[in-house]
C-alpha cells in the first residue's frame, strides 16, 4: 500500500511539472531563432512611420531595436495592416506588437500585455471657422457634425461612446482623416494626442484647432501572446531598467520633444 501511495504522490508531481516543461515561452523561440520578430503598421507618427528611403522609423522602432540588442538578437520589423495586427500575431507571425497599441480589457481577453511605457489620451483637431464654438468633446455631439477617427482604434471607440449623435465617419488611416479635415469635407477628427499634435504643428495651423487636452486615459503596452509569463516579465524588467538608465528617455526626447525627425518624411 505504501508503494501505491508513494507511485501516485509521483504521477500527481509529474503532472503538474510536465505542463510546465511542455509550454515554451515566446522568448525561447526568440533566443533560439536568434531574431526577435515585431509586428506594426508604420502610419502612427512618431510611433512609427516610413521615411522617404522606405525604412520604418519611430519612437517603437528605437525602443525595438535597444530590446533586441539586449536580448542579444537580430530585429525583424513585420509591416502589418492595423485590422489584422491582433489576429497576426494570434497565429504568430511575429512575436509581439510594438505600434503604438492601447491596452484595452477587450484586447487583454485576447492577448497579452506588458506594463505600459506611455499614457496617452484621445484628442481632437477641429476646422478652424468652428473654432468658437467647439471647445471640448461634448460640443461635437450633434448630427449636423460630422466627427471622424481611424478604423477599429480607440479613437473610433471613444467617439461613438462619448459622441454618439455626432455623424461618424471612418477611414483607413489616420492620413486620410487629417486630409479630409484639411479639405472642409469633415468638421473633426478625433485621435491620439501625439499623432494630432504633430499634425496640427506639420499642417494645419493655418486651417485647424487642436483641442489638446485628452478626454480620454490610455495607456499604450507591448503586446504578446497568451502563456508567455516569461517573456511579459523580461519586457517589464527591460522597460523599468531603460527608464532608469537614461534610454527611454534619449529617445523621447528623439520623438516627442524634437520635430528634426519630420525632415526624413519630406
Amino acid at each position: 500500500m505504501k508503494h501505491v501511495k508513494l507511485l501516485i504522490a509521483c504521477l500527481l508531481a509529474l503532472c503538474v511539472v510536465l505542463p510546465g516543461v511542455a509550454a515554451a515561452d515566446t522568448l525561447d523561440d526568440i533566443l533560439e531563432r536568434g531574431t526577435l520578430r515585431v509586428g506594426m503598421e508604420p502610419g502612427y507618427m512618431p510611433f512609427e512611420m516610413t521615411n522617404k528611403k522606405g525604412e520604418i522609423i519611430g519612437f517603437d522602432v528605437d525602443m525595438a531595436k535597444r530590446i533586441a540588442k539586449a536580448m542579444g538578437v537580430e530585429l525583424e520589423l513585420v509591416s502589418t495592416a492595423w485590422d489584422g495586427i491582433i489576429p497576426a500575431l494570434i497565429t504568430k507571425k511575429f512575436d509581439m506588437i510594438m505600434s503604438g497599441m492601447t491596452l484595452t480589457q477587450e484586447r487583454n481577453m485576447k492577448i497579452g500585455f506588458a506594463k505600459p511605457y506611455i499614457v496617452i489620451g484621445q484628442s481632437i483637431l477641429v476646422d478652424k471657422k468652428l473654432a468658437g464654438e467647439i471647445k471640448s468633446y461634448k460640443d461635437l455631439n450633434n448630427k449636423k457634425y460630422k466627427v471622424a477617427s481611424k478604423l477599429g482604434t480607440t479613437g473610433e471607440q471613444a467617439t461613438k461612446r462619448m459622441i454618439p449623435n455626432a455623424d461618424y465617419i471612418s477611414f483607413e488611416t489616420e492620413q486620410e482623416g487629417v486630409m479630409d479635415l484639411l479639405n472642409g469635407k469633415i468638421d473633426a477628427f478625433v485621435y491620439d494626442l501625439p499623432f494630432n499634435a504633430i499634425a496640427f504643428a506639420e499642417k494645419g495651423q493655418k486651417k485647424l484647432i487642436l483641442l489638446d487636452e485628452p478626454f480620454t486615459y490610455e495607456p499604450l503596452a507591448w503586446a504578446v501572446n497568451k502563456g508567455n509569463a516569461d517573456f511579459i516579465n523580461w519586457l517589464d524588467n527591460f522597460l523599468i531598467q531603460a527608464k532608469n538608465d537614461g534610454t527611454y528617455d534619449k529617445i523621447y526626447k528623439k520623438w516627442f520633444l524634437s520635430d528634426a525627425w519630420l525632415k526624413e518624411l519630406q
